[in-house]
């Protein structure tokens, strides 16, 4: 796909030239940055770096994960919070203009994938408490992974009839803290989106899968015994 030159494409010209272009991630995930590299050669374009010690650097922060950052895009702010706990580099940008939270996945209609729980939890404290007495239209994810209904796609599904709309609300992310308080580990679903933490479901289903293996190699042991009596 032709990221870069769409995007550039897109961008309005100042004085005969091309805007300066800043991408940034929410978080370091291949889905997130698969594009970066159409955009290594172009000039005017800076890539934020995806590791944390680069996030951290780049924008400024230095008490991570508790402070602000901003990023100037000239006459307009937009507010940087790290956000970890899908990853360790998670960052949300909250647009003041317009009352938008980019929440990545840390938040959206789908499955958020828990990497640390706890780093999970204190961030969307965090985020609650930053958004109390800022306005806030719409909470926009990284992904749609629900049906109106609020089930979830197959895992890597390319066919998404009758979505979830992309935009949640700050009900959802209210919910969120007890939401994780009481998350199971493994799997818990909620209307507009559901907690899983996808080691744990490995880790299970391996110990489920030893597990039947250890008993049909009892089983086929036993059998042979008997035969053999």
């Amino acid at each position: 796909m032709p990221l870069a030159k769409m995007i550039l494409q897109l961008l309005p010209d100042k004085d005969h030239k091309k805007l300066p272009l800043l991408v940034a991630h929410t978080h370091r995930h291949l889905d997130h940055r698969a594009g970066d590299p159409q955009f290594a050669s172009v000039p005017s374009v800076q890539v934020v770096p995806i590791d944390l010690e680069g996030v951290q650097s780049f924008f400024g922060f230095t008490n991570w994960p508790n402070g602000i950052a901003h990023v100037d895009l000239g006459g307009r702010t937009v507010d940087v919070m790290p956000t970890p706990g899908h990853n360790q580099t998670h960052v949300a940008f909250y647009d003041d203009r317009t009352g938008i939270l980019f929440s990545g996945d840390f938040l959206l209609p789908g499955r958020l994938l828990i990497e640390n729980a706890a780093a999970y939890h204190e961030s969307a404290l965090r985020v609650i408490d930053f958004l109390k007495t800022r306005p806030l239209t719409h909470i926009l994810g990284g992904h749609i992974e629900l049906n109106a209904a609020g089930r979830a796609y197959r895992f890597g599904s390319h066919y998404h009839p009758n979505e979830h709309p992309l935009e949640l609300a700050r009900a959802d992310l209210a919910e969120l803290p007890p939401a994780l308080e009481h998350f199971n580990g493994f799997y818990a679903r909620y209307p507009n989106y559901n907690l899983t933490n996808p080691i744990h479901n490995l880790v299970a289903l391996a110990i489920i899968a030893l597990a039947v293996l250890i008993f049909i190699v009892w089983g086929v042991r036993r059998l042979l015994r008997r035969r053999r009596s």
